[in-house]
């Protein structure tokens, strides 16, 4: 299934950009590179060269689907054309979006200090492929460089992607080579999908927030946290946006009767938390391959369990050894000091929420390696990554704005915003 999003129309200043000797680097032409490029993605997999587990992604048939819900957006492939058939032997993904990348305080007419965002346009780049036949030639590096040049031209100020911390060779080439330095450090927490349902406390109640609360609430709350996208009102109301949940005291006047989002605001309870779902199945699927006839038994045997017996609660393992979809939990904020209680009874939730997909197999969340709400995020260790590195780069050569400087310096924060577009 393919769902549609908003295309922008990209120019490349240069159709053809040539890096090496029989190597060009030109826009994804969908029409005639799907299939070469679905290639270099199947021999680029994650995955072990010891004969072990690997985990192996499926784009549905759409090399674009993690770039196509952020216009603008771009993708580039390098073709070998020195052969008897030309051949497509790399490729990279990039999109560009305004961000919060700090905040600041300003008086306004003898008002009390009001805490302001500031901004900057931001550019991603991600799924850089190169066929392990055709590495070491620089190609990465030249795809690298031509996609900063477009990023360039649309005026983006910053430059960042994403790596597991144990990707050696892409920490190299962007630290070493492309000019890039380490910047963040968050975790990937991955909970499986069980065969029974997570139970809710009574005390907490979970509320589906309407589109204009969701956004407001965001904004006036969320607004100047680093990497929250301006643009937050596409992101919600994107078809892959299962909905925004809010987690109140089940005593609070909310949960009896919701009063819009800046009543809320103006006299919160004491905590709460809340949360927005993403639908990443229909944009990827995933598959783990390699495993022993032992440890699918075993899995097998805990969901049959499971099934037969829902009310023993036993921690099945779902079926990851066919292919399989995860819901992304996003936005993940909340005030008070019980609020990471808050944000565990929306991810169970959520969890229940996808039972009813038998598709989606597992939830996963990204947040700040020292986020407040970190405890209340349930995850398996075996299936999560404890450490993903992003890293940035400064591409203006002034500063956009005055007062945030060099961010590639700034300090980490204790939050970040995950942007489900690009997970």
């Amino acid at each position: 299934m393919e769902v549609k999003g908003h295309m922008d129309i990209v120019t490349v200043a240069s159709p053809e950009w040539v890096p090496a000797p029989g190597v060009v680097i030109r826009e994804y032409d969908a029409s005639r590179d799907r299939k070469g490029a679905e290639a270099v993605e199947r021999l680029c997999d994650v995955g072990t060269s010891s004969g072990g587990m690997s985990l192996f992604t499926d784009l549905l048939g759409d090399p674009l689907c993690r770039v196509r819900h952020s216009p603008p957006f771009l993708m580039l492939v390098a073709e070998l054309i020195g052969g008897p058939q030309k051949e497509i032997v790399g490729l990279v993904r990039g999109c560009i979006k305004t961000v919060a990348c700090g905040a600041t305080t300003k008086n306004l007419n003898h008002h009390p200090s009001l805490t302001v965002s500031i901004s900057a346009k931001v550019a991603y780049l991600l799924g850089l492929r190169v066929s392990p036949h055709h590495r070491r030639r620089g190609i990465a590096l030249n795809l690298v460089q031509r996609m900063e040049e477009w990023f360039k031209a649309k005026g983006a100020d910053y430059a960042y992607m994403a790596t597991e911390k144990d990707n050696e060779a892409s920490l190299r080439l962007f630290t070493g080579r492309c000019g890039y330095s380490k910047f963040r450090t968050p975790a990937i927490l991955v909970h499986p999908v069980f065969a029974h349902r997570l139970p809710l406390t009574p005390q907490i109640a979970v509320l589906r927030l309407p589109l204009a609360d969701a956004e407001e609430l965001y904004r006036r709350r969320f607004g100047a946290t680093e990497f929250f996208p301006r643009d937050i009102d596409a992101v919600l109301a994107n078809p892959l946006s299962l909905g925004t949940f809010l987690a109140v005291p089940s005593g609070c006047p909310a949960a009896a009767r919701w009063p819009g989002a800046a009543a809320f605001l103006a006299a919160p309870p004491a905590s709460w938390a809340v949360v927005s779902v993403w639908n990443s199945k229909e944009v990827f699927r995933m598959e783990v391959r390699g495993a022993g006839p032992w440890r699918r038994g075993l899995a097998r045997a805990s969901r049959a369990v499971d099934r037969a017996l829902p009310w023993l609660r036993i921690p099945s393992v779902p079926d990851l050894f066919r292919p399989f979809g995860l819901y992304l939990v996003y936005g993940i904020y909340g005030e008070g000091p019980a609020a990471a209680e808050h944000a565990r009874a929306l991810c169970r939730h959520t969890h229940n929420m996808a039972m009813g997909d038998p598709e989606c197999r597992v939830i996963a969340a990204e947040m700040a390696e020292c986020d407040p709400l970190r405890p209340g995020i349930p995850f398996w260790s075996r299936l999560s990554c404890a450490e993903d590195v992003w890293c940035v780069k400064r591409l203006a050569e002034d500063y956009g704005d005055g007062a945030l400087g060099d961010w590639t310096k700034a300090p980490p924060p204790p939050s970040i915003f995950v942007d489900p577009r690009e997970f």
